[in-house]
């Protein structure tokens, strides 16, 4: 029997049970990816993170969510930059070789994590057939980015009351999923958000920290100003700071460990 030990890290959140979860693994080399599949339908969590490290000091990095690869997955990310910080020693930054590049993750000395991204920018677009009836919500404007669609409702109630046709909306075309936002009203924060992906097997991530590098440069102009505080106001909840700079983005949060384990096979 082979043994792999792993652990549920609760990311962009200081609180547990907060945030959104995600299960990383560090393996010792490679491992197939129907292999990888399996074992994230088995965590069944939005994301199963697997890191391998290089003999160069940086990371393989992929993420996989109960029935699909992603080509970039935020929370999972930070989980894996704070269980290298905090149980592996690993002398920060992080540097993760993914199928979007390279990222970076930095960790202070209070122990926020800053990831450092690809902006994603939208494009204002038609909107598609079905969305608004599936999300029982008119769209003040739709956009389209390289993985999701964003869609700006006219206030942060209307984002929060959403009771959405996950039927219907796992009919419209999309690569990944929709991340439905609006301007805050709660003091201090910006922007708020929730975020859909039925196609790719997720009904509502907690807090989905790779859509903010499409929040961001969305917002940012909007609001007057390249920090943003933002909130995805799922049931669990979670906070991200962004920092828009030209094509990149910086999204700041934190993360804990809930458990840990061993994965036997």
């Amino acid at each position: 029997m082979t043994t792999r030990p792993f652990a549920q890290i609760d990311a962009f959140t200081d609180t547990p049970f907060r945030g959104n979860p995600a299960a990383v693994l560090v393996l010792d080399g490679p491992a197939d990816a129907s292999w990888m599949q399996r074992v994230a339908l088995e965590m069944h969590l939005s994301e199963t993170a697997f890191v391998v490290p290089k003999a160069d000091g940086s990371f393989d990095l992929r993420w996989f969510t109960p029935t699909v690869e992603v080509d970039l997955c935020g929370h999972a990310t930070l989980a894996a930059a704070h269980l290298l910080h905090t149980e592996h020693q690993a002398p920060t930054p992080y540097h993760f070789d993914t199928r979007s590049g390279r990222l970076t993750a930095t960790v202070a000395n209070d122990g926020a994590i800053t990831l450092d991204f690809p902006a994603d920018p939208p494009t204002i677009v038609d909107q598609p057939a079905g969305l608004a009836d599936a999300l029982g919500a008119a769209p003040v404007t739709v956009a389209r980015a390289v993985s999701d669609y964003l869609v700006e409702l006219a206030t942060a109630d209307e984002v929060r009351a959403l009771t959405l046709d996950q039927r219907l909306l796992a009919t419209v075309e999309v690569p990944r999923g929709f991340v439905v936002t609006a301007r805050s009203d709660r003091p201090g924060v910006d922007i708020m958000s929730r975020w859909f992906g039925p196609r790719a097997g997720v009904a509502e991530d907690p807090v989905t920290g790779s859509a903010h590098a499409t929040l961001g440069p969305w917002w940012a102009p909007r609001i007057g100003s390249n920090r943003l505080v933002a909130d995805q106001e799922s049931a669990r909840g979670g906070r991200i700071v962004i920092d828009v700079d030209g094509d990149r983005v910086r999204l700041t949060g934190r993360a804990v460990t809930v458990a840990r384990g061993e994965l036997l096979f």
